[in-house]
Protein backbone atom coordinates (compact mmCIF):
# COMPACT_ATOMS: atom_id res chain seq x y z
CA UNK A 1 0.00 0.00 0.00
CA UNK A 2 2.60 2.22 0.73
CA UNK A 3 4.39 1.43 -2.39
CA UNK A 4 1.13 2.46 -4.63
CA UNK A 5 0.96 5.53 -2.44
CA UNK A 6 4.40 6.66 -3.08
CA UNK A 7 4.36 5.53 -6.48
CA UNK A 8 1.24 8.01 -7.29
CA UNK A 9 3.14 10.66 -5.39
CA UNK A 10 5.88 10.42 -8.38
CA UNK A 11 3.52 9.71 -11.28
CA UNK A 12 1.88 13.41 -9.71
CA UNK A 13 5.08 15.10 -9.56
CA UNK A 14 6.11 14.01 -12.96
CA UNK A 15 2.75 14.99 -14.04
CA UNK A 16 3.51 18.37 -12.75
CA UNK A 17 6.78 18.89 -13.46
CA UNK A 18 6.62 17.78 -17.14
CA UNK A 19 3.24 16.90 -18.88
CA UNK A 20 1.58 19.74 -17.30
CA UNK A 21 3.98 22.55 -18.47
CA UNK A 22 3.92 21.43 -21.87
CA UNK A 23 0.37 21.10 -21.90
CA UNK A 24 -0.19 24.55 -20.68
CA UNK A 25 2.56 25.96 -23.30
CA UNK A 26 0.79 24.15 -25.81
CA UNK A 27 -2.48 25.46 -24.90
CA UNK A 28 -1.71 29.14 -24.37
CA UNK A 29 0.72 28.98 -27.89
CA UNK A 30 -1.85 27.57 -29.92
CA UNK A 31 -4.31 30.56 -28.47
CA UNK A 32 -2.18 32.97 -29.15
CA UNK A 33 -1.30 32.04 -32.70
CA UNK A 34 -5.19 31.96 -33.30
CA UNK A 35 -6.03 35.08 -32.08
CA UNK A 36 -3.08 36.74 -33.43
CA UNK A 37 -3.92 35.16 -37.07
CA UNK A 38 -7.42 36.14 -36.85
CA UNK A 39 -6.67 39.77 -36.27
CA UNK A 40 -4.37 39.64 -39.01
CA UNK A 41 -6.91 38.07 -41.48
CA UNK A 42 -9.69 40.62 -40.00
CA UNK A 43 -7.41 43.90 -40.46
CA UNK A 44 -7.07 42.65 -43.79
CA UNK A 45 -10.85 41.99 -44.58
CA UNK A 46 -11.00 45.60 -43.81
CA UNK A 47 -8.55 47.09 -45.75
CA UNK A 48 -8.39 44.75 -48.79
CA UNK A 49 -6.99 45.89 -52.01
CA UNK A 50 -4.86 44.66 -54.85
CA UNK A 51 -1.32 43.96 -54.00
CA UNK A 52 1.25 42.28 -55.88
CA UNK A 53 1.54 39.32 -57.70
CA UNK A 54 -2.44 40.02 -58.61
CA UNK A 55 -3.89 38.89 -55.41
CA UNK A 56 -6.22 41.02 -52.97
CA UNK A 57 -4.75 41.22 -49.98
CA UNK A 58 -6.82 38.98 -48.23
CA UNK A 59 -5.57 36.10 -50.56
CA UNK A 60 -2.08 36.75 -50.05
CA UNK A 61 -2.79 37.19 -46.65
CA UNK A 62 -3.92 33.32 -46.44
CA UNK A 63 -2.28 31.93 -48.49
CA UNK A 64 1.28 33.38 -46.58
CA UNK A 65 -0.65 32.58 -43.48
CA UNK A 66 0.90 28.54 -42.73
CA UNK A 67 4.53 29.56 -43.53
CA UNK A 68 4.74 32.71 -41.49
CA UNK A 69 2.90 30.64 -38.23
CA UNK A 70 5.85 28.36 -39.01
CA UNK A 71 8.81 30.82 -39.16
CA UNK A 72 7.00 33.43 -35.78
CA UNK A 73 7.25 29.65 -33.92
CA UNK A 74 10.58 29.09 -34.72
CA UNK A 75 12.15 32.73 -33.89
CA UNK A 76 10.18 31.98 -30.97
CA UNK A 77 11.72 29.47 -29.75
CA UNK A 78 14.84 30.94 -29.60
CA UNK A 79 13.77 33.90 -28.23
CA UNK A 80 12.07 31.47 -25.45
CA UNK A 81 15.57 29.55 -25.02
CA UNK A 82 17.34 32.54 -24.09
CA UNK A 83 14.55 33.85 -21.64
CA UNK A 84 14.99 30.87 -19.80
CA UNK A 85 18.21 31.94 -18.31
CA UNK A 86 16.78 35.56 -17.64
CA UNK A 87 13.98 33.78 -15.94
CA UNK A 88 16.16 31.13 -13.64
CA UNK A 89 18.53 34.29 -12.06
CA UNK A 90 15.55 36.43 -11.55
CA UNK A 91 13.41 33.83 -10.07
CA UNK A 92 16.53 33.00 -7.03
CA UNK A 93 18.25 36.41 -7.25
CA UNK A 94 15.57 38.82 -8.64
CA UNK A 95 17.55 40.81 -10.55
CA UNK A 96 18.00 40.92 -14.24
CA UNK A 97 21.11 39.95 -15.68
CA UNK A 98 22.04 41.53 -18.11
CA UNK A 99 24.95 39.96 -19.05
CA UNK A 100 23.29 36.83 -20.09
CA UNK A 101 22.88 38.17 -23.76
CA UNK A 102 26.95 38.05 -24.24
CA UNK A 103 27.17 34.85 -22.46
CA UNK A 104 24.99 33.53 -25.06
CA UNK A 105 27.06 35.06 -27.82
CA UNK A 106 29.97 33.23 -25.91
CA UNK A 107 28.30 30.56 -26.43
CA UNK A 108 27.49 31.33 -29.71
CA UNK A 109 31.56 31.91 -30.97
CA UNK A 110 32.60 28.70 -28.77
CA UNK A 111 30.34 26.64 -31.13
CA UNK A 112 31.76 28.34 -34.43
CA UNK A 113 35.46 27.59 -33.58
CA UNK A 114 34.64 24.35 -32.80
CA UNK A 115 32.93 23.82 -36.29
CA UNK A 116 35.60 25.29 -38.26
CA UNK A 117 38.50 23.85 -36.22
CA UNK A 118 36.58 20.17 -37.09
CA UNK A 119 36.56 21.32 -40.86
CA UNK A 120 33.72 19.19 -41.85
CA UNK A 121 32.87 18.61 -45.54
CA UNK A 122 29.68 20.13 -46.73
CA UNK A 123 27.99 16.65 -47.41
CA UNK A 124 28.79 15.19 -44.26
CA UNK A 125 26.55 11.97 -43.30
CA UNK A 126 23.78 13.45 -41.30
CA UNK A 127 24.01 11.52 -38.76
CA UNK A 128 27.71 12.30 -38.01
CA UNK A 129 26.65 15.88 -38.10
CA UNK A 130 23.57 15.60 -35.79
CA UNK A 131 26.67 14.08 -33.65
CA UNK A 132 29.51 17.19 -33.73
CA UNK A 133 26.22 19.72 -33.30
CA UNK A 134 25.24 18.04 -30.11
CA UNK A 135 28.52 17.63 -29.13
CA UNK A 136 29.71 21.18 -29.76
CA UNK A 137 26.64 22.86 -28.11
CA UNK A 138 27.36 20.71 -24.75
CA UNK A 139 30.99 22.07 -25.25
CA UNK A 140 29.36 25.69 -25.40
CA UNK A 141 26.58 25.13 -22.93
CA UNK A 142 30.29 23.91 -20.31
CA UNK A 143 32.12 27.04 -21.31
CA UNK A 144 29.00 29.49 -20.88
CA UNK A 145 28.13 27.94 -17.66
CA UNK A 146 31.44 28.68 -16.05
CA UNK A 147 31.88 31.68 -17.76
CA UNK A 148 28.56 32.62 -16.04
CA UNK A 149 29.69 31.21 -12.53
CA UNK A 150 33.06 33.44 -12.82
CA UNK A 151 30.71 36.25 -13.33
CA UNK A 152 28.52 35.78 -10.31
CA UNK A 153 31.44 35.21 -8.31
CA UNK A 154 33.38 38.39 -9.06
CA UNK A 155 30.78 40.57 -10.15
CA UNK A 156 27.38 39.84 -8.63
CA UNK A 157 27.94 37.98 -5.13
CA UNK A 158 30.49 40.82 -3.52
CA UNK A 159 27.39 42.91 -4.51
CA UNK A 160 24.46 40.58 -3.16
CA UNK A 161 23.65 42.62 -0.13
CA UNK A 162 23.35 45.86 -1.92
CA UNK A 163 20.63 48.24 -3.56
CA UNK A 164 19.02 46.07 -6.73
CA UNK A 165 20.78 48.80 -8.92
CA UNK A 166 24.47 48.57 -7.95
CA UNK A 167 24.47 44.77 -9.34
CA UNK A 168 22.18 45.86 -12.54
CA UNK A 169 24.70 48.14 -13.11
CA UNK A 170 27.72 45.96 -13.09
CA UNK A 171 25.81 43.51 -15.38
CA UNK A 172 25.70 46.26 -17.70
CA UNK A 173 29.15 46.40 -17.14
CA UNK A 174 29.75 42.96 -16.99
CA UNK A 175 28.20 42.91 -20.97
CA UNK A 176 30.00 45.81 -22.49
CA UNK A 177 33.28 44.00 -21.25
CA UNK A 178 32.33 40.63 -22.81
CA UNK A 179 31.58 42.00 -26.09
CA UNK A 180 34.86 44.11 -26.27
CA UNK A 181 36.89 41.17 -24.84
CA UNK A 182 35.61 38.83 -27.72
CA UNK A 183 35.87 41.85 -30.23
CA UNK A 184 39.74 41.85 -29.41
CA UNK A 185 40.33 38.04 -29.21
CA UNK A 186 38.98 37.79 -32.61
CA UNK A 187 40.48 40.53 -34.10
CA UNK A 188 44.48 39.31 -32.79
CA UNK A 189 43.44 35.35 -33.49
CA UNK A 190 41.43 36.02 -36.98
CA UNK A 191 42.02 39.22 -37.89
CA UNK A 192 38.47 39.57 -37.91
CA UNK A 193 35.72 39.99 -35.41
CA UNK A 194 32.68 38.10 -37.16
CA UNK A 195 32.56 34.46 -37.72
CA UNK A 196 30.47 32.15 -40.23
CA UNK A 197 29.29 28.94 -39.46
CA UNK A 198 29.64 26.45 -41.83
CA UNK A 199 26.71 25.71 -44.06
CA UNK A 200 25.80 22.08 -44.49
CA UNK A 201 22.97 21.37 -47.43
CA UNK A 202 21.67 18.93 -45.34
CA UNK A 203 20.30 20.85 -42.68
CA UNK A 204 19.25 23.16 -44.95
CA UNK A 205 16.99 20.70 -46.58
CA UNK A 206 13.34 21.75 -46.61
CA UNK A 207 11.09 19.28 -45.03
CA UNK A 208 6.89 19.67 -46.51
CA UNK A 209 5.24 19.86 -43.31
CA UNK A 210 1.86 19.68 -45.38
CA UNK A 211 0.40 21.00 -48.64
CA UNK A 212 -2.82 22.78 -49.42
CA UNK A 213 -4.93 24.33 -52.10
CA UNK A 214 -5.84 27.82 -51.03
CA UNK A 215 -7.83 29.96 -53.74
CA UNK A 216 -7.62 27.68 -56.20
CA UNK A 217 -3.25 27.39 -55.90
CA UNK A 218 -1.18 25.13 -54.21
CA UNK A 219 0.54 26.12 -50.96
CA UNK A 220 3.35 24.38 -49.67
CA UNK A 221 4.29 24.26 -45.81
CA UNK A 222 8.00 24.21 -45.32
CA UNK A 223 10.37 23.72 -42.55
CA UNK A 224 14.29 23.23 -42.48
CA UNK A 225 15.78 20.33 -40.61
CA UNK A 226 17.70 22.76 -38.52
CA UNK A 227 14.71 24.27 -37.31
CA UNK A 228 13.42 21.19 -36.21
CA UNK A 229 15.99 20.34 -34.32
CA UNK A 230 16.11 24.17 -32.89
CA UNK A 231 12.35 23.13 -31.84
CA UNK A 232 13.09 19.58 -30.45
CA UNK A 233 16.28 21.04 -27.88
CA UNK A 234 13.80 24.09 -26.97
CA UNK A 235 11.16 21.35 -25.88
CA UNK A 236 13.92 19.39 -24.52
CA UNK A 237 14.96 22.29 -22.71
CA UNK A 238 11.93 23.07 -20.83
CA UNK A 239 10.95 19.86 -20.34
CA UNK A 240 14.35 19.56 -17.98
CA UNK A 241 14.00 22.71 -16.34
CA UNK A 242 10.76 22.13 -15.18
CA UNK A 243 11.77 18.65 -13.80
CA UNK A 244 14.74 20.01 -12.55
CA UNK A 245 13.38 22.73 -10.75
CA UNK A 246 10.01 21.28 -9.89
CA UNK A 247 10.80 17.63 -9.23
CA UNK A 248 14.56 17.25 -8.01
CA UNK A 249 16.02 17.84 -4.68
CA UNK A 250 18.16 20.52 -6.55
CA UNK A 251 15.02 21.94 -7.23
CA UNK A 252 13.22 22.13 -3.86
CA UNK A 253 17.04 24.02 -3.05
CA UNK A 254 16.11 26.72 -5.73
CA UNK A 255 13.06 27.25 -4.81
CA UNK A 256 13.54 27.41 -0.82
CA UNK A 257 16.60 29.86 -2.04
CA UNK A 258 14.58 31.65 -4.27
CA UNK A 259 11.84 31.96 -1.51
CA UNK A 260 13.64 33.36 1.70
CA UNK A 261 17.43 32.81 1.57
CA UNK A 262 18.19 32.98 5.40
CA UNK A 263 15.66 30.69 6.07
CA UNK A 264 17.23 28.26 3.59
CA UNK A 265 20.39 28.78 5.08
CA UNK A 266 19.09 28.19 8.85
CA UNK A 267 17.60 24.66 7.47
CA UNK A 268 21.19 23.57 5.93
CA UNK A 269 20.72 24.78 2.55
CA UNK A 270 24.33 26.27 0.88
CA UNK A 271 22.99 29.26 -0.50
CA UNK A 272 25.96 30.39 -2.15
CA UNK A 273 26.17 27.17 -3.70
CA UNK A 274 22.58 26.84 -5.28
CA UNK A 275 22.84 30.47 -6.53
CA UNK A 276 26.36 29.01 -8.26
CA UNK A 277 24.67 26.61 -9.88
CA UNK A 278 21.38 28.42 -10.80
CA UNK A 279 24.34 30.42 -12.70
CA UNK A 280 25.17 27.48 -14.16
CA UNK A 281 22.40 26.12 -15.06
CA UNK A 282 21.67 29.51 -16.72
CA UNK A 283 24.84 30.20 -18.27
CA UNK A 284 24.51 26.60 -20.00
CA UNK A 285 21.22 26.64 -21.49
CA UNK A 286 22.55 30.32 -22.60
CA UNK A 287 25.65 29.01 -24.60
CA UNK A 288 23.48 25.89 -25.90
CA UNK A 289 20.87 28.38 -27.22
CA UNK A 290 24.09 30.02 -29.36
CA UNK A 291 24.91 27.54 -30.95
CA UNK A 292 21.46 26.92 -32.43
CA UNK A 293 21.09 30.27 -33.03
CA UNK A 294 24.65 30.16 -34.83
CA UNK A 295 23.49 27.06 -37.05
CA UNK A 296 20.41 29.04 -38.27
CA UNK A 297 21.50 33.07 -38.98
CA UNK A 298 25.08 31.68 -40.08
CA UNK A 299 27.02 34.53 -39.25
CA UNK A 300 27.87 35.94 -35.93
CA UNK A 301 29.97 38.86 -34.22
CA UNK A 302 30.24 40.57 -30.86
CA UNK A 303 27.19 42.26 -30.70
CA UNK A 304 24.81 39.74 -32.12
CA UNK A 305 23.03 38.89 -28.67
CA UNK A 306 22.44 42.29 -27.77
CA UNK A 307 18.77 42.73 -29.66
CA UNK A 308 17.85 38.78 -28.93
CA UNK A 309 18.79 39.87 -25.50
CA UNK A 310 16.27 42.58 -25.19
CA UNK A 311 13.83 40.59 -27.23
CA UNK A 312 14.28 37.37 -24.35
CA UNK A 313 14.05 39.81 -21.82
CA UNK A 314 10.95 41.39 -23.01
CA UNK A 315 9.61 37.50 -23.68
CA UNK A 316 10.26 36.70 -20.00
CA UNK A 317 8.43 39.59 -19.02
CA UNK A 318 5.17 39.20 -21.16
CA UNK A 319 5.16 35.56 -20.00
CA UNK A 320 5.73 35.97 -16.15
CA UNK A 321 9.50 36.56 -15.12
CA UNK A 322 10.37 33.93 -12.74
CA UNK A 323 7.78 31.14 -14.74
CA UNK A 324 10.05 28.97 -16.71
CA UNK A 325 7.00 27.58 -19.06
CA UNK A 326 6.05 31.79 -18.68
CA UNK A 327 9.55 32.66 -20.22
CA UNK A 328 8.87 29.98 -23.30
CA UNK A 329 5.19 31.42 -23.81
CA UNK A 330 6.71 34.73 -24.12
CA UNK A 331 9.60 33.66 -26.44
CA UNK A 332 6.82 31.70 -28.37
CA UNK A 333 4.22 34.97 -28.22
CA UNK A 334 6.68 37.25 -29.76
CA UNK A 335 8.30 35.07 -31.87
CA UNK A 336 5.03 34.82 -33.72
CA UNK A 337 4.14 38.70 -33.76
CA UNK A 338 7.08 39.52 -35.26
CA UNK A 339 6.93 37.32 -37.64
CA UNK A 340 3.37 38.25 -38.77
CA UNK A 341 4.73 42.20 -38.01
CA UNK A 342 7.50 41.62 -40.77
CA UNK A 343 5.52 39.65 -43.34
CA UNK A 344 2.61 41.49 -43.68
CA UNK A 345 3.00 45.37 -42.27
CA UNK A 346 4.65 46.42 -45.60
CA UNK A 347 1.12 44.99 -47.49
CA UNK A 348 -1.09 46.44 -44.77
CA UNK A 349 0.92 50.07 -44.95
CA UNK A 350 1.34 50.23 -48.91
CA UNK A 351 4.82 49.92 -48.40
CA UNK A 352 5.16 52.68 -45.55
CA UNK A 353 6.34 50.42 -43.19
CA UNK A 354 8.63 47.73 -44.16
CA UNK A 355 9.61 44.55 -41.92
CA UNK A 356 12.56 46.37 -40.60
CA UNK A 357 10.15 48.36 -38.13
CA UNK A 358 9.28 44.95 -36.65
CA UNK A 359 11.64 45.57 -33.93
CA UNK A 360 9.12 48.25 -32.72
CA UNK A 361 6.87 45.61 -32.03
CA UNK A 362 8.77 43.61 -29.11
CA UNK A 363 9.20 47.58 -27.15
CA UNK A 364 5.70 47.93 -27.93
CA UNK A 365 4.94 45.36 -26.16
CA UNK A 366 7.56 45.65 -23.31
CA UNK A 367 5.63 48.86 -22.79
CA UNK A 368 2.31 47.88 -22.58
CA UNK A 369 2.60 44.65 -20.57
CA UNK A 370 4.29 46.71 -18.31
CA UNK A 371 1.76 49.35 -17.75
CA UNK A 372 -1.27 47.10 -17.94
CA UNK A 373 -0.05 43.60 -16.63
CA UNK A 374 3.52 43.60 -15.29
CA UNK A 375 2.90 39.85 -14.36
CA UNK A 376 2.78 38.96 -17.55
CA UNK A 377 0.50 36.23 -19.52
CA UNK A 378 0.87 33.26 -16.59
CA UNK A 379 1.94 35.21 -13.50
CA UNK A 380 5.00 36.06 -11.69
CA UNK A 381 6.17 33.47 -9.55
CA UNK A 382 8.83 35.15 -7.36
CA UNK A 383 9.49 35.04 -3.49
CA UNK A 384 7.18 38.04 -1.86
CA UNK A 385 9.26 39.68 0.67
CA UNK A 386 7.82 42.15 3.70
Amino acid sequence: MTFGVTGQVRWVRLYRAVVYPLVQLAVWSAASLVVIAAATLGLAVVFNRPVAGGLTLVEFVVRTLPQVAIDGLTIGFLYAMIALGYTMVYGVLQFINFAHSEIFMVGAFVGVEIMLLLNLPPDHPMQGLLLVIVLTTLAAAAASGLLAVGIERVAYRPLRGAPRLVPLISAIGVSFFLQDAVRALEGLINNAFFRNYPSFPALNEPLTLASLTLFGEPVTVQMQTKIILIIIVSLGMLTGLNYLVNATRLGRAIRAVAQDQPTAALLGVNVDRIIMLTFLIGGALGGATGVLFGIRVGRIDPYVGFIPGIKAFTAAVLGGIGNITGAMLGGLVLGILEAFAGAYLSQFTGGAFGSEYKDIFAFAILILILIFRPTGLLGEVVAQRA
